[in-house]
């Protein structure tokens, strides 16, 4: 077990808005940590400090191994799907191509494999019948599976999910956890996720994240600890999957 990320005392935001205060975190080679917490509460801003999308006002991000040298190509980023312009004119094959590129490459030839690691991958997820599709065609579960196809084509170190169930069928969201089942043998995972219960079954840790950070250094959560951590969320046991509710709050 090797860290690849270290997070210390971060203060991020928007603007004059501070999102994040003095949260810390280290992230393992081996690690599949679950992050919950309140809308507005930080969750996605977390992930975009990592990504290298907004800088912290104060703190320090720090990558080892090959993220130090090649952050871009091993770290794999699935966004919320609603994010997604699906008017925009290219095929499930040209998705998950790009996610080759390297650097801010405009024009690019692909090689012949690249192309035939796209469409491995494309096989993997289970989506290869559709490489030649616009993406306009494709059902809310088949984009989220591009984009996860796009997200791994690099074979990164670092996986990253924000919400990815979030507009899709319930169908997508099963074979979605079996699939990083399959694939948290080869990397490390972090899924952001209101769905406590079932990603308990999955992930090895949880991340609390209100503003401030919590890390619970393990995937059963009690009530009082999520009211410990200022996490508005409350755990229901129903059979062998515990399932979720979150509690009136503001945000």
């Amino acid at each position: 077990m090797s860290k690849i990320v270290e997070i210390k005392s971060i203060y991020a935001g928007y603007d004059d808005e501070v999102v994040l205060k003095d949260v810390s975190l280290d992230i393992f080679d081996d690690d599949f940590i679950g992050v919950i917490g309140p809308n507005g509460g930080g969750k996605t801003t977390l992930l975009h400090v990592i990504l290298g999308l907004i800088k912290p006002y104060k703190g320090t991000v720090n990558f080892y191994d090959d993220l130090r040298t090649d952050r871009n190509n091993k770290i794999g980023y699935l966004p919320q799907l609603n994010k997604i312009d699906k008017k925009f004119p290219i095929t499930v094959k040209e998705v998950v191509l790009s996610g080759l590129l390297y650097g801010n490459t405009v024009f690019v030839k692909y090689s012949r494999s690249d192309k035939k690691r796209a469409e491995q991958t494309l096989e993997r997820i289970g989506v290869s019948s559709l490489q030649n599709q616009a993406i306009g065609e494709l059902s809310g579960g088949q984009m989220q599976k591009v984009l996860l196809a796009r997200a791994i084509v690099s074979s990164p170190r670092l996986l990253i999910l924000d919400e990815p169930n979030t507009f899709v069928d319930n169908q997508f969201e099963g074979e979605l956890y079996e699939i990083l089942k399959e694939l948290h043998k080869e990397m490390a995972i972090m899924i952001v996720t209101h769905d406590v219960g079932t990603i308990s079954s999955y992930v090895k840790t949880i991340a609390c994240v209100n503003q401030n950070l919590h890390y619970h250094k393990s995937n059963i959560i009690s009530e009082e600890q999520l009211a410990l951590y200022n996490c508005p969320i409350k755990l229901i046991t129903h059979g062998e999957v515990p399932h979720t509710v979150l509690k009136s709050h503001k945000h």
